[in-house]
């Protein structure tokens, strides 16, 4: 991925991370939560778009996966220009939407999201995309089992449960999983190389193998573990190192745009304590603070309660900071 500034687009908008070379997550989901695709026919001329949008614009597609009511796509940008890129492809698509289904007003819920991927998280996200047709309740995989498996509730499937989950995932016609084990054509576009390439050595047979093995195993597991988990901002996703990297490059308007705020490094009282002694040339009144401490001085400023800090209220001045104890709401506050 260039090392060029990160390109922030739109006043009072949704964060644009439009960099060359990046790698994205992307989807949209229909107005009102109403479906895009009525039909097989909606969905063959979709993935027509996205053919010619790879095409004109030099976007490589990665993975995809059509729902009635939203998408995803994997696609890399070796130019800096996502935002064109699918903007061409919402417009195009509503428009022939309409025209076909006598309707007019908007077919999508907003604009897209994107979030910028680190490229060794492209597996990961890969997997998420084409997991989402068996994310249904039928098959004890929908957002209720998630919630119960990430508190360490999981209920094992039997084995027929099991074949069901994995016949339905292979089976689904509008995803890009059957061509990447070669169970079905791969459509015009659409590059499986890469994604492979970075599951190790061995011959393109293995790499489907290993893939395979990867996507499937939640379905055996019944855990699906989410990359959203991890995601910075609402923009980025990657290590720490990666996130560190591009968020020193950013440039947006921290009124205009929540995401960008939240990109910002946040200040930490420890950071102010020190800001105050460089500017006194001496130690503050908190110098020496343990952290916990001063991290709960500086939540409990912000509220206006002192009392959130230490049973000690008001504080004497003969007190010594070590021995005030933070009380349990602190460490709520902290947290939030």
């Amino acid at each position: 991925m260039s090392a060029s500034p990160l390109r922030m687009r739109g006043m009072a908008r949704p964060l644009r991370v439009d960099v060359p070379g990046g790698w994205y997550h992307v989807t949209a989901r229909g107005n009102e939560r109403k479906a895009i695709f009525r039909d097989d026919q909606d969905r063959r001329r979709f993935l027509a778009g996205v053919s010619e949008m790879a095409e004109r614009f030099g976007v490589r597609l990665h993975a995809y996966v059509l729902m009635d009511n939203h998408y995803h796509l994997l696609v890399e940008t070796p130019h800096a220009n996502l935002s064109p890129a699918m903007q061409w492809l919402g417009v195009s698509y509503s428009l022939s939407f309409n025209h076909r289904h006598h309707r007019v007003g908007h077919l999508f819920q907003g604009r897209f999201t994107a979030v910028l991927l680190e490229p060794t998280a492209a597996v990961e996200v890969s997997r998420y995309v084409h997991l989402n047709p068996v994310r249904v309740r039928e098959l004890g995989l929908d957002k209720a089992a998630q919630q119960r498996s990430r508190g360490g509730w999981v209920e094992k499937p039997d084995s027929a449960l099991i074949r069901e989950r994995t016949a339905r995932l292979r089976r689904y016609r509008w995803s890009s999983y059957p061509a990447y084990l070669e169970l079905a054509e791969r459509p015009a576009g659409l590059t499986t190389r890469h994604v492979l390439e970075m599951l190790g050595r061995g011959s393109w047979a293995d790499r489907r193998k290993a893939y395979r093995q990867f996507v499937e195993a939640p379905l055996r597991d019944g855990v699906l573990e989410s990359p959203w988990e991890r995601l910075q901002a609402g923009v980025l996703l990657g290590s720490a190192e990666f996130v560190r990297r591009w968020r020193a490059r950013a440039t947006g308007d921290a009124r205009e745009q929540p995401q960008f705020r939240r990109l910002q490094p946040r200040i930490t009282f420890a950071d102010v304590v020190r800001a105050v002694e460089r500017l006194k040339a001496e130690p503050t009144w908190c110098s020496g603070w343990p952290a916990a401490t001063a991290d709960c001085a500086c939540a409990s400023w912000r509220k206006r309660s002192a009392d959130w800090i230490t049973a000690a209220s008001p504080w004497p001045a003969s007190a010594s900071p070590s021995s005030w104890k933070p009380i349990a709401p602190c460490a709520s506050i902290t947290n939030n």
